[in-house]
C-alpha cells in the first residue's frame, strides 16, 4: 500500500488548530476536529456565555451535519428545543390565512427543529472539555508564514497554531484581514428580536408563527422551555439605530402599532433591554457590489459559517450550512495527506453550494416585503413555485456520507 495513503489516514494532518469564535459554528468545528485526534483551542471574545441571541431553525441538513459530528447530540437537543410539527401564516388582524403540518422528518429523516440560540450553544460546549474555550480573548489579527500562524488578541496576548479557522461571524476580523473588503452589505431589512420566559397562546396549536404585514413581518417561534422567540423584520431602504433600549422598545411597538393585540403582547412583556434592534448585513446585497468569496482560505487560515458566507435569514440556513461545513472541513482533513489539500478540498465541496444558498437566501428576504427582483426574468408564479420546490429539496436533502 502506498506509504502516503497510509500515512494521511493513520495521523492528523496538523496538530494545533485555534478557532476564533465560540458560537455554534465554532463549537461543531471543534468537535469534529477533535474526533480526527487534533488538538484545538477556542477563542471567543465574550467575557462569558450569557443568555443571548435569537430563535432559529434546525433543519434537516443541519441536524444530519451535527448527528455526523457528535453521534447522540440531535437527541439533546431535541429535548432543549421544539419539534415544529405545525405552522400558521396570520394576518396582522390576527385572521388565519393558511396552515400548514410540517412533513420534514417523514421527506428527510430530521424535523424542523426551534431552538433557542444560547441553548444550542450551551449543548455544543457540553461536548468540549471547558479548558480548550477560552473567553475574553478578542482577535485583533494575524500573522502566518509557511510554518504556522500567531494570532494576536486584546491585551497583548498571542497563541500560535498550525491552522486558524475564522468562526468569528459576520463581522468578522479573519475575513477582513484576509481579504480586506470592509464592512458587510446592508439589504434593506431591518430586524428587532428577543426571547424570553413566555408561552404564548398560539403555541397550544401551532409551534411556529409567522405574522404578514405591509412589508413588515414578525415570527413566534416556540423554542423549547417555555421560552418565546419572537422576531420583527420591516423593509427599510436606509437604516438608523435608536439610542436607547426604551427608544428601541418604543420604536417597534409604533411598527406593530396596527396590529393585533395577540402579537404586540410578547413585545410588551419584553423587558426592554433585552430587545435587539440591528440591519440585517449579508455577503449578497442586491446591488452586488460584494459578491460572494471565490476562496476561503489562504496558506494556514481558512473560513467557516458566516464569516464565510453571510445568509440573510429568509431561508433560515446560516447556522445548518455552518454545520455542513463543520461536517466537511473534518471530512476533508480525514481523506487528505496535506493541510493545502485538505482546505482545497473543503473549499471545492463547499464554495458553489452556499453561494447558491446566499444568493436565493437574499432574494427571499425581499420576497417577504412583495419585492420580486426576477419578475423581469418573465417566470410564471407556477413556475416560480416549482423552482423553489426543487431548491429547497436540494438544500434539506444534504446527508453526510457514511463511511465503513
Amino acid at each position: 500500500m502506498n506509504a502516503n495513503f497510509t500515512q494521511k489516514f493513520s495521523q492528523p494532518i496538523v496538530e494545533k488548530v485555534a478557532i476564533v469564535g465560540a458560537g455554534p459554528g465554532g463549537l461543531a468545528a471543534a468537535i469534529a476536529l477533535r474526533s480526527q485526534g487534533i488538538e484545538v483551542q477556542v477563542y471567543e471574545k465574550a467575557q462569558e456565555f450569557r443568555p443571548a441571541g435569537t430563535g432559529l431553525g434546525l433543519a434537516p441538513n443541519g441536524l444530519h451535519s451535527l448527528d455526523a459530528i457528535a453521534p447522540g447530540i440531535v437527541e439533546t437537543l431535541k429535548s432543549s428545543g421544539c419539534e415544529v410539527h405545525h405552522t400558521v401564516l396570520k394576518s396582522i388582524q390576527g385572521e388565519t390565512i393558511r396552515t400548514n403540518a410540517t412533513k420534514y422528518l417523514e421527506q428527510y429523516g430530521q424535523p424542523l427543529l426551534t431552538i433557542w440560540w444560547y441553548r444550542l450553544q450551551q449543548v455544543l460546549a457540553s461536548r468540549l472539555p471547558s479548558d480548550i474555550i477560552h473567553l475574553n480573548h478578542r482577535c485583533i489579527g494575524f500573522q502566518q508564514d509557511a510554518n504556522g500562524v500567531k494570532i494576536h488578541f486584546d491585551g497583548e496576548k498571542s497563541v500560535d497554531a498550525d491552522l486558524l479557522i475564522g468562526a468569528d461571524g459576520v463581522n468578522s476580523v479573519i475575513r477582513e484581514t484576509l481579504f480586506g473588503e470592509g464592512k458587510p452589505n446592508y439589504i434593506g431589512s431591518m430586524c428587532w428580536r428577543a426571547v424570553i420566559k413566555y408561552r404564548h397562546e398560539l403555541f397550544n396549536d401551532y409551534e411556529l408563527v409567522f405574522v404578514k404585514g405591509n412589508q413588515q413581518f414578525m415570527y413566534l417561534l416556540n423554542v423549547g422551555g417555555g421560552y418565546t422567540s419572537w422576531i420583527s423584520r420591516k423593509f427599510s431602504p436606509e437604516y438608523s439605530l435608536s439610542h436607547s433600549a426604551d427608544e428601541v422598545k418604543s420604536r417597534i411597538l409604533h411598527e406593530l402599532a396596527d396590529w393585533d393585540e395577540s402579537f404586540r403582547v410578547v413585545v410588551e412583556a419584553t423587558p426592554a433591554e433585552e430587545i435587539w434592534e440591528g440591519p440585517i448585513c449579508v455577503g449578497v446585497a442586491r446591488r452586488r457590489h460584494r459578491p460572494p468569496l471565490t476562496q476561503w482560505s489562504q496558506g494556514r487560515v481558512t473560513l467557516l459559517g458566516d464569516a464565510a458566507h453571510p445568509m440573510a435569514p429568509a431561508m433560515g440556513q446560516g447556522a445548518n450550512t455552518t454545520f455542513e461545513d463543520a461536517y466537511q472541513l473534518r471530512e476533508c482533513f480525514s481523506d487528505s495527506a496535506n493541510l493545502q489539500e485538505a482546505l482545497t478540498s473543503y473549499e471545492q465541496c463547499r464554495i458553489e453550494r452556499t453561494k447558491l444558498i446566499q444568493a436565493r437566501s437574499a432574494l427571499g428576504e425581499m420576497r417577504y416585503y412583495d419585492i420580486n427582483t426576477v419578475a423581469s426574468n418573465g417566470q410564471t408564479q407556477e413556475r416560480q413555485m416549482s423552482m423553489n420546490d426543487d431548491f429547497h429539496k436540494w438544500v434539506y436533502d444534504f446527508k453526510p456520507s457514511v463511511k465503513s
